[in-house]
């Protein structure tokens, strides 16, 4: 729950703007970075307490800022994850602290959250942080990261620790490897660490991170409707096969017949499609070329040529 309550503030564009701690944080309980109400910290500071830490006093003070109040931030989150497709998941607090009415979610909607999150780049550097030291008003800290693969598994790149007394232990990781980035996560899991690290070693094993599309001009075999134009995309397309599935793979292009358009207009999308499922989508541009004018010598050149 603390990555939804990291990216929805990150997102927010308030990362640098200071929080004077208030009484809210005197209802926390459970892990926490004891911050003291009246003391001065930015919600970027709060973050890395929030990830490293797994601060329940800073969730509580960041959903007070952002949102103005917690049931605004919770309604902020719920919003998120139904934008994100996380179809089972409801949040009740920004901490995922059990509660009369706490957090619901699965396995499967919080890979879709950090995949989501590891595309921002200040979660992937405030995630990735294995130690961070911070001086307030009122305090200095150093704090090291919860998340023990950082430190032990070479190709770890991120993740949250988790525990309550209803999920249990609840473990989300990151790892990249090779062009391939995985999200493993567990719940309920004893042995989560060694867990995840035999799951990316299998991953890494078996799959193969595959270039299925690279950004600039492409060309688009039949189509004759447009005339003295160039189609380009504007994403590389990574994804991850087993040796047998790439010729599952194929490539689809849907474009709209526009009368008026100029250079930089889209007409239309290129769907990635493995076997009949589509996989992704992204616009196709168009760019107009440019038809050079003939000079004064190839006129004269050419009206030799008309001659004979």
């Amino acid at each position: 729950m603390k990555i939804m309550t990291a990216i929805v503030a990150i997102e927010s564009g308030k990362l640098d703007e200071t929080v004077i701690i208030g009484d809210e944080i005197s209802t926390a309980y459970g892990s926490g970075i004891y911050i003291k109400s009246g003391e001065q910290i930015t919600i970027r500071d709060l973050l890395y307490g929030l990830m490293l830490r797994s601060g329940n006093d800073a969730a509580l003070a960041i959903a007070h800022h952002v949102g103005g109040s917690v049931e605004s931030f919770v309604s902020m989150m719920n919003e998120k994850a139904g934008a994100l497709g996380m179809k089972n998941s409801i949040f009740n607090n920004p901490s995922g602290l059990d509660q009369e009415k706490g957090n619901y979610s699965t396995a499967y909607d919080m890979a879709l959250l950090t995949s989501y999150a590891m595309k921002n780049e200040e979660y992937r550097k405030i995630t990735s942080t294995k130690n961070y030291k911070l001086k307030t008003n009122m305090n200095v800290y150093s704090w090291t990261n919860k998340n023990k693969l950082l430190f032990s598994y070479k190709y770890s790149t991120g993740g949250k620790t988790g525990f309550t007394q209803i999920a249990r232990r609840t473990l989300v990781t990151t790892a990249s490897k090779d062009n391939l980035n995985l999200v493993v996560v567990t719940l309920n899991d004893g042995n989560d660490f060694a867990d995840h690290k035999n799951l990316f070693e299998e991953a890494f094993n078996e799959y193969t991170s595959y270039q299925i599309l690279k950004n600039g001009y492409i060309d688009i075999i039949g189509e004759e409707y447009y005339k003295n134009v160039s189609f380009y995309i504007k994403e590389d397309y990574f994804y991850p096969l087993l040796e047998q599935e790439k010729e599952l793979i194929s490539l689809k292009y849907e474009l709209e017949k526009k009368r008026d358009y100029q250079s930089g207009d889209q007409v239309g999308n290129v769907i990635v499609k493995m076997a009949e499922k589509e996989i992704f989508k992204t616009p196709i541009y168009i760019e107009k070329k440019e038809l050079k004018q003939p000079n004064f010598f190839q006129k004269i050149l050419e009206w030799f040529k008309n001659l004979w």
